[in-house]
């Protein structure tokens, strides 16, 4: 077992993940949850993109998305992502390997429900990652949708959570003269202990 103090200390790596979140929450400008979230393709071609962080449960990280978007036709092909959150502020980043299933219950609906109305009428009106003749056509739709849906809006059924249940996470903290601290988190399965080992930088 890597010997680990400081930031690093600490026998779950999601107390650890939090504790790293509510320091950022503090000190980003902007979107301390935000990560870079990472899928593939039929073709194993790599696809990237920023998503919004929502949760971070006892096992697991969640964010929300329309499931016919690209990223979501390409996590429920592949069943697996990986993403990277990085503080600037903080010089730390979270690196996440794992496999992922969707959350398409009542936390779906709790968290649609407390979004604003227009990102919820704006779910319903986006036909996400589809070709888009013009924004009017966007704004028509919304228009459509708020005409239909009224105040209060359901959650659509294309639209809900991803549950990454990692395998694999690496904390990573800046280093003097780049010899930055790097430890991973590493597991076989969602059932077996962590092991952690200390990486080069």
């Amino acid at each position: 077992m890597a010997e680990r103090d400081g930031i690093f200390a600490g026998d779950d790596p999601f107390a650890i993940a939090r504790d790293w979140l509510a320091a950022a929450q503090d000190s980003e400008v902007n979107d301390p949850n935000a990560m870079a979230l990472s899928t593939v393709d039929s073709d194993g071609l790599p696809n990237v993109r920023m998503v919004l962080l929502k949760d971070i449960e006892p096992d697991a990280f969640v964010f929300y998305t329309n499931y016919g978007s690209i990223k979501g036709a390409e996590l429920a092909a592949s069943g697996k992502a990986a993403f990277v959150i990085h503080w600037k502020s903080l010089r730390r980043q979270i690196r996440v390997r794992g496999l992922v299933e969707k959350e398409d219950g009542a936390k779906a609906d709790a968290y649609f429900a407390s979004r604003s109305l227009q990102s919820r009428l704006g779910a319903w009106a986006s036909e996400q990652s589809q070709p888009l003749k013009s924004r009017a056509t966007l704004m028509a739709e919304v228009a459509k949708v708020t005409a239909t849906k009224g105040p209060n809006p359901a959650r659509p059924p294309f639209w809900g959570g991803f549950r990454i249940t990692p395998l694999e996470i690496e904390f990573w903290a800046d280093g003097a003269f780049r010899l930055h601290d790097r430890f991973r988190w590493r597991r076989a399965d969602p059932t077996a202990s962590w092991g952690i080992q200390r990486l080069n930088p």
